[in-house]
């Protein structure tokens, strides 16, 4: 396998950007999810997992004003507003310019000690996910602004399987909002599917450690850009996978990955 796209996301629920190589550090690439807005009546993250109360979220676009370095400090980044205009997070009125777009009173946050919670959106219209139609409230990891686990990977083989599933939706990786993707030649199917607990090396020293299926939710659904609302695409999953798309997982030994470097399951 060779790694065929890298991509961190610099504010949680925003669109992210692409790279051709990146630090793996304990907290995944370097730099993804460091910044996270947070929702000052309710002290929750603002996320793209309820489109109800924020409708949004991929409307915004974060990217870091310069190469982040592990030598230095992480860099200030850039949100790129729906109206197309851009502010950069160490300005003074960064808070205000976003409670202003957002028509809701906002922060925006790096994470601390405190646990933060998010909530998410089961669509109603989606009868094979368990209470539709409901909102749940879950924690992030200690000190991360990350759903569960921190880093996501997901394959070519699991892309263009789901495209086979449902040939009328646009099937695209950043629906999905990845981390790594693998490209698995010949493979077919959801082959991480059987990669739980195993070991994943990545180039000369990146170990990574597959901990579970990525479950995914309403996020995979969301117009991004030219890529339209698409609920059959949560539906065909649901149907067919158990709702999994992709892997969750946990760094064993950090290092440099870029873009075709080899990768071998253990």
């Amino acid at each position: 396998m060779n790694v065929a796209s890298l991509w961190r996301y610099p504010v949680k629920s925003m669109m992210g950007e692409e790279l051709n190589a990146c630090e793996l550090t304990e907290k995944g690439l370097l730099g993804d999810r460091t910044y996270g807005v947070i929702d000052e009546e309710t002290g929750k993250l603002a996320n793209a997992k309820n489109p109800r109360k924020w409708p949004g979220m991929f409307h915004y676009r974060a990217s870091f004003t310069e190469p982040t370095q592990l030598s230095g400090p992480i860099p200030p980044v850039r949100i790129t507003l729906p109206n197309g205009q851009t502010v950069i997070s160490n300005e003074e009125d960064v808070n205000a310019r976003l409670t202003e777009s957002f028509q809701r009173a906002v922060t925006l946050s790096s994470p601390s000690l405190e646990t933060v919670e998010f909530e998410g959106y089961i669509p109603e219209d989606i009868e094979e996910l368990d209470n539709p139609g409901t909102v749940f409230s879950k924690a992030s990891p200690e000190e991360t602004f990350f759903d569960i686990a921190m880093v996501h990977i997901i394959t070519t083989s699991t892309i263009d399987m789901l495209r086979k599933l449902t040939p009328s939706s646009r099937i695209e990786p950043r629906r999905f909002r990845p981390n790594i993707i693998l490209d698995v030649p010949g493979a077919e199917g959801f082959v991480e599917e059987q990669w739980t607990n195993r070991m994943l090396t990545i180039g000369d020293n990146v170990v990574l450690k597959i901990i579970q299926p990525t479950k995914r939710c309403v996020m995979t659904t969301l117009a991004q850009g030219d890529l339209p609302n698409d609920p059959n695409v949560l539906r065909t999953l649901a149907q067919q996978n158990n709702g999994n798309f992709g892997v969750y997982a946990e760094v064993i030994k950090t290092g440099s990955v870029k873009i075709e470097d080899k990768a071998v399951l253990q």
